[in-house]
């Protein structure tokens, strides 16, 4: 099974913070799986804009657009899921709104709720084990190396803790935080579904060929 690509935006690891919706259709046609909007500072129009124009890019392609934590703006957005943070609505009330939601009626939109994907950042494993009880669909791990944008969450993780994260719960777990096209292999090997980073992908000029490179890396 190819593993997961996650990027996650950050307009100002950029040269210009103007060239987030460049950046974001060139994800899209490298064929990254999952796109997060994570522009945290950004306010909920700007967002709300942001998140439309990625959704129109992708419409018709294999990629999915995340919004990070604002729920309202991904659904006004019709984008594919919403990743939640620690500090987001919790994911069981987001679980239990999509359930009810989608059983309603068989609509198109109570349809697309069903295939709506509800993500959870997690630090430790026992995070991992309760974000799958409630109903989480996959959890992005980390950080699992050393990174400036993580520093707030305490020392790297490691590997270890990855691999037991990994084995933990039935849904995917992707690893995150300094995560490079050398260290990837180390990932996978040890269980885990994928990978998200900002740098990685927001730095490479050549994305489908580092897309290309980290499928074939599995």
């Amino acid at each position: 099974m190819k593993p997961l690509l996650c990027y996650v935006t950050d307009r100002n690891v950029l040269a210009e913070p103007s060239l987030l919706a460049e950046q974001i259709s060139r994800a899209v046609s490298a064929g990254i799986d999952w796109i997060q909007i994570r522009e945290k500072d950004l306010s909920a129009r700007e967002l709300l804009e942001l998140a439309r124009e990625a959704v129109k890019v992708a419409h018709g392609t294999a990629t999915r657009i995340i919004v990070n934590d604002r729920l309202d703006v991904a659904l006004a957005a019709g984008a594919g899921g919403v990743h939640l943070g620690e500090a987001s609505m919790p994911v069981a009330k987001v679980s239990e709104w999509r359930r009810d939601a989608a059983s309603k009626n068989e609509t198109a939109r109570e349809h697309s709720l069903r295939e709506f994907l509800i993500g959870a950042s997690c630090h430790s494993v026992e995070a991992v084990r309760a974000a799958e009880r409630d109903g989480t669909d996959y959890v992005i791990f980390g950080p699992v190396f050393s990174t400036p944008s993580k520093e707030k969450f305490g020392p790297s993780l490691g590997i270890n803790r990855l691999a037991e994260a990994s084995k933990a719960v039935r849904i995917p777990v992707l690893a995150i935080g300094g995560i490079t096209e050398a260290n990837a292999r180390e990932c996978f090997d040890v269980g885990a579904s994928g990978i998200g980073a900002i740098r990685m992908f927001s730095g490479e000029q050549d994305l489908a060929g580092l897309v290309g490179r980290l499928r074939g890396a599995r």
